[in-house]
């Protein structure tokens, strides 16, 4: 067999997952995310007795299920990214953590910047006495956490958008290894702060799929509602965001202000705003009553009704429409 395939929120033993050769497994692997309308969840090192496991993760939308598989690899192996852009993070973050090298990735560059000075690293570059470069960052105002952006532009047209992570990194998997249980739940939940809700469920699916803890139908109901009011909140502030970026502030005030009021439903849910502490494993810390859900229905239809009116306040505006149009384009080729 070819795959391990696995449904989201399933389990299998480890030993299940298929051992190829390494060049039908790069084969297949990269047949799937080209041809055959897969994507990679995930692709990473495991270490296995003497050697060094490759694990890739498929996700295939049509079957709605994952494939599984894996090859052994020693101390380089051929790059998937020179193939496939998709692969690019997961096989830096492997030579990263394994020295592991994917030969022939174009641009191996850190992500975590763990073994050299934050920042340290090339950046792309364009020449010309036309040419203007915008750097941005890593400090940012607000709410962004440090990254570096790097833009080369000549007049209106950016040419290339270069982002740089890393500068932060709080070592989360680690702390998860080395802390004590009762600390997981919250390490989870704020290792990135506007999808505490979303994380806690993947993180509590987890456990109860190795477990086998059944979850009932009103807790999974309470938990997606939970997880639409966080995407919620996080989509408008972003139309916020894109309203600010186009110089629109009327839109991008309101949804400053109505992304609060969604905030403010999920913490009439659970009591905290951003739904921490709420998720856990087998079901929710608290439920909902009669009283809490009709409030909160009454709440959204207030507030969807205003976000609708800023929305269209913005999207039926010349202005807005002229400096949107044909931006961020960028073609199936590129």
């Amino acid at each position: 067999m070819s795959y391990l395939l696995l449904a989201n929120g399933k389990s299998a033993s480890f030993t299940d997952v298929p051992v190829l050769d390494f060049p039908v497994f790069r084969e297949m692997t990269l047949n799937a995310v080209k041809n055959e309308n897969c994507f990679p969840a995930a692709f990473f090192a495991v270490p296995a007795d003497d050697k060094v496991l490759l694990l890739s993760v498929l996700g295939d939308s049509a079957a709605k299920n994952f494939r599984i598989n894996a090859a052994a690899v020693g101390e380089q192996f051929a790059s998937l990214t020179a193939e496939h852009p998709a692969f690019d993070r997961f096989e830096r973050e492997i030579f990263e953590e394994y020295g592991i090298r994917p030969a022939g990735h174009p641009w191996l560059k850190p992500i975590r910047f763990e073994n050299v000075l934050p920042g340290d690293t090339k950046y792309f570059t364009m020449q010309g006495s036309a040419v203007h470069e915008v750097a941005v960052g890593p400090v940012h105002a607000g709410v962004i956490e440090p990254g570096h952006f790097r833009f080369e532009c000549m007049g209106e047209d950016v040419h290339s958008l270069e982002i740089s992570l890393g500068y932060q990194h709080r070592g989360v998997e680690k702390m998860l290894l080395s802390s004590p249980e009762k600390l997981h739940s919250h390490i989870i939940e704020t290792a990135a702060g506007d999808s505490s809700i979303a994380s806690a469920i993947n993180y509590c699916t987890i456990l109860e799929t190795l477990s086998g803890t059944v979850v009932d139908e009103r807790s999974l109901s309470v938990r997606m509602l939970a997880l639409e009011l966080e995407r919620c909140a996080n989509h408008i502030g972003d139309l916020g965001a894109l309203a600010g970026d186009v110089a629109f502030l009327p839109t991008a005030s309101f949804c400053g202000r109505i992304r609060g009021d969604y905030l403010n439903m999920s913490a009439m849910l659970c009591g905290n705003r951003f739904g921490r502490n709420f998720i856990v494993p087998g079901g929710c810390r608290y439920s909902l009553d009669e009283e809490r859900k009709n409030a909160m229905l009454k709440q959204l239809e207030i507030v969807s009704k205003e976000l609708w009116n800023a929305l269209d306040l913005m999207f039926e505006s010349p202005t807005v429409l002229d400096r949107l149009e044909n931006t961020g384009v960028v073609s199936k080729e590129a």
